[in-house]
């Protein structure tokens, strides 16, 4: 983050040590500034010749002195909280190898397991504290996610992101895996930064095609292969092929995945480079859509996918985030035939701006080819 000195009275939030020491040749007023997960306990700071006010220390490491002093000049300091299995105040996404840590075939001793296993403890019903902590991290998963993203102050973001919707439970053996899997490849290559709900099925399709983008299609289908000896999430060998894929492929392509601990008994899946984890549930489905303003790409699912698809369609019904944005549905049967989501969303948007950004397709390149002839409206 680039940092000059600006006046006291606008809001300044530092990440890192070097824009600290930047921020602070400009002078010596810390008014308005919030420092998350910094370090400063072997920087030898003067802290007597800093004025504050409204001063927040997020996360932050002290001298016990240096702490003292600061809490009596006033500024605010949140610790880490001890015993917790995450860390609240982190200032970055989290990536597969990461949240996999500890992790073997024969028992989960990962990070993430670790996780959903405390947070399992008072999903329903957390205490004050624990839900106050949930929060801030889920906070600081959104600031992570705008430096990724850069959101630009009309609502649209510097990444063309399209979102993929689809079933957990899709075995990697369904054609619309496989087809998932290469119109997420064909969009990536185009240039689109590919969005998915992290987890199995039609998710892990949409982060794997994306991960094989400007390799060959026979590498992505051969990768599948490998996938299928382990079909559905509950297989005891479904994240061993995975792993198998990325040894056999590494250095894939960017993509992001915006899973939930609310649904942990799915595993994540291996093949996004950005995982924004959420202990929220609703805030995550509603960050996924919200961020996706180059297009939502439906593959069947069921009851969880027909949800989604009408929260995008009322996002886009009353332009929510400033921009009308393409829905497209990967499989014609059922989209118009099994469920008629498709025509029941061309009546209701009828003589509304996103009209003319439905559509319905069988085949990845003529979906590449309607999201490059629609990109997403200005309100």
């Amino acid at each position: 983050m680039h940092l000059t000195k600006f006046d006291d009275n606008q809001e300044v939030f530092i990440k890192e040590i070097k824009s600290f020491q930047q921020f602070i040749r400009g002078g010596n007023s810390l008014k308005n500034c919030t420092l998350q997960d910094l370090d400063f306990r072997d920087l030898g700071i003067n802290w007597k010749t800093f004025k504050f006010n409204n001063t927040t220390f997020l996360g932050c490491l002290f001298k016990v002195e240096d702490k003292i002093f600061l809490e009596k000049k006033g500024a605010t300091i949140f610790p880490c909280p001890p015993k917790l299995p995450y860390f609240p105040f982190r200032k970055s996404l989290y990536n597969w190898e990461e949240l996999m840590e500890g992790y073997s075939p024969k028992k989960d001793n990962s990070i993430d397991y670790h996780i959903y296993r405390h947070f399992s403890k008072s999903k329903f019903n957390p205490n004050i504290n624990e839900a106050l902590w949930q929060r801030i991290h889920d906070h600081a998963m959104d600031d992570a996610l705008r430096d990724l993203i850069e959101p630009r102050s009309d609502g649209m973001t510097e990444k063309k992101c399209v979102g993929f919707m689809g079933g957990h439970g899709t075995l990697r053996t369904d054609e619309f895996y496989t087809k998932t899997a290469l119109t997420a490849k064909l969009l990536a290559e185009a240039g689109y930064f590919v969005v998915s709900g992290g987890g199995p099925g039609i998710m892990e399709a949409t982060n794997l095609g994306a991960y094989f983008a400007k390799k060959s299609n026979k590498k992505l289908l051969d990768a599948i292969s490998i996938l299928q000896k382990a079909p559905h999430f509950s297989d005891k060998n479904f994240h061993t092929q995975s792993i198998k894929v990325l040894e056999k492929y590494p250095k894939g392509g960017k993509s992001l995945a915006i899973p939930t601990w609310f649904y942990g008994h799915e595993p994540s899946n291996l093949f996004a480079s950005h995982i924004a984890k959420y202990f929220s549930n609703s805030i995550r489905e509603d960050t996924l859509l919200a961020i996706s303003l180059y297009g939502i790409v439906c593959s069947p699912g069921s009851a969880g996918t027909t949800q989604e698809i009408f929260m995008d369609a009322t996002q886009n019904h009353y332009g929510t985030f400033n921009y009308y944005s393409p829905m497209v549905f990967l499989g014609k049967k059922r989209y118009e035939i099994d469920t008629m989501i498709f025509p029941l969303l061309k009546q209701l948007s009828f003589g509304k701006e996103y009209h003319k950004l439905l559509h319905l397709s069988d085949e990845p390149k003529d979906i590449l080819s309607f999201l490059k002839d629609h990109p997403p409206v200005k309100k």
